[in-house]
């Protein structure tokens, strides 16, 4: 029976350090940590899926938190039944010592241990969707004040009214419009679009 531990960021620059240092002080050694740099998104993890392999029955798997195990609240329960049911190995989670499966592998634990894990699934599932929403609320709110989100608008300068029409004359080639302007051709091409539409 083998303590595996696993630790998932959703991006390349997010930092491990955390779920690692709270692997080792619960005794996972360093040889049975895996670790994905993934994004929940998009759920490729290829090393949950060796670890998946990996795992046999009397295992057991310790995470930092219950969102490590999915993206959203059934693919947390789909992983929860695939391991605790399925494959047989206890689950740890260190940030929820409720969902603690080692013990109480009876009716009762297993049972309870359900339940809240479906109770703390919905939550987590519903702050996201809240998120999104007060995150959609925000950018519109700031869009009705006037901010502008993305790139900022690249001045045209006080000659662009010349140049173009310069430029719609024949007089002056796209890239030499461009120039003048002290831009990229593509940018004078749009700009000169965004004109006509």
């Amino acid at each position: 029976m083998t303590t595996y531990g696993y630790v998932r960021v959703s991006t390349r620059e997010q930092n491990e350090e955390r779920q690692l240092i709270a692997m080792e002080e619960f005794g996972v050694m360093s040889s049975c940590i895996v670790l994905d740099k993934q994004s929940g998104r998009d759920f490729e993890r290829p090393g949950y899926r060796r670890l998946l392999r990996r795992l046999k029955a009397g295992d057991t798997l310790v995470i930092k938190s219950i969102d490590r195990l999915g993206r959203d609240y059934e693919e947390i329960l789909e992983q929860w039944r695939l391991l605790t049911k399925e494959k047989q190995v206890s689950i740890v989670v260190l940030d929820m010592p409720l969902l603690d499966t080692r013990q109480g592998r009876d009716l009762t634990g297993v049972l309870i241990a359900d339940i809240v894990l479906q109770l703390l699934s919905y939550v987590a599932q519903t702050e996201r969707e809240f998120n999104r929403q007060r995150q959609a609320e925000g950018i519109a709110a700031a869009k009705a004040r006037g901010v502008h989100f993305g790139r900022r608008f690249k001045d045209r300068g006080e000659h662009y009214g010349e140049i173009l029409a310069a430029w719609r004359r024949g007089e002056l080639s796209g890239r030499a419009a461009a120039r003048a302007l002290n831009v990229a051709h593509g940018t004078f091409q749009r700009w000169s679009r965004e004109i006509d539409q």
